[in-house]
């Protein structure tokens, strides 16, 4: 999408998600260095995390529905599959990165299927979905119940990607298939009642530049900065502290 044609609230939300993600990551390695006693895995930074990773899914639920419609005008039949499938392939390949990345450096706990992998697949998925325009969150709200009902189901680790598991396995970042492909259908339909044929049916409020223009810039680079944003944390607890987290 270009820039002219980019509509700044998706940038804004896009880049609200970004900030709140580097606040809870560097809260998260405090505690897991032992740096700062810090419970991030139950209370309020718990929620915290969930409502990033869901404001990230919603996001991307709506920009799939713009683009969508855009490219219906130009792209029918394969070729309007193979673009979603050539883009989420690219981002599932930046989470296969991850992967190896976090098992290098974690061994227990590294990350197999997180929110990199969802992203991709759900855009790989994506053209099965369009057809059901409003109706998709319903069906995301079927794929919430449905990841609930799995998390409570013992399983082989090559139900991972659905939602079922091992009770002893744990990650640092696990975003199955189900619920949380779930919050990118809502948005899909969310874009399109928002978007109809891809164009705003409302008026966005006119905010002042210096909130606009930070958050746009992380909004519009945020797949680069989640990839950098770790080691960039952790680089700078070092840097600070001085504890062993190199």
């Amino acid at each position: 999408m270009s820039t002219a044609a980019r509509y700044p609230e998706i940038d804004i939300l896009r880049g609200i998600a970004i900030v709140m993600m580097i606040i809870f990551h560097t809260l998260f390695d405090l505690a897991f260095f032992r740096i700062q006693p810090i419970d991030v895995s139950d209370g309020f930074w718990r929620y915290f995390a969930y409502a990033t990773a869901s404001l990230f899914l919603l996001v991307v639920g709506v920009s799939l529905a713009i683009s969508h419609a855009r490219a219906v005008s130009n792209l029918h039949g394969r070729a309007l599959v193979k673009k979603f499938v050539v883009r989420g392939a690219g981002i599932f390949c930046c989470g296969l990165l991850v992967t190896v990345a976090t098992w290098w450096y974690l061994q227990e706990g590294f990350v197999i299927f997180g929110i990199l992998h969802l992203i991709g697949v759900a855009v790989m998925l994506s053209p099965l979905f369009f057809r059901f325009r409003t109706w998709n969150a319903a069906i995301g709200i079927v794929f919430i119940v449905l990841g609930w009902i799995l998390a409570t189901i013992p399983g082989p680790m090559g139900l991972l990607v659905f939602g079922v598991h091992p009770f002893t396995f744990w990650s640092v970042d696990y975003t199955p298939i189900f619920p949380w492909m779930g919050l990118v259908l809502i948005g899909l339909a969310a874009g399109e009642f928002a978007y109809p044929r891809g164009v705003r049916k409302w008026t966005f409020p006119k905010l002042p530049d210096q909130i606009i223009a930070p958050l746009s810039f992380l909004g519009r680079h945020s797949l680069v900065i989640y990839l950098v944003h770790q080691p960039v944390i952790l680089l700078v607890l070092y840097l600070v502290t001085g504890a062993p987290v190199l």
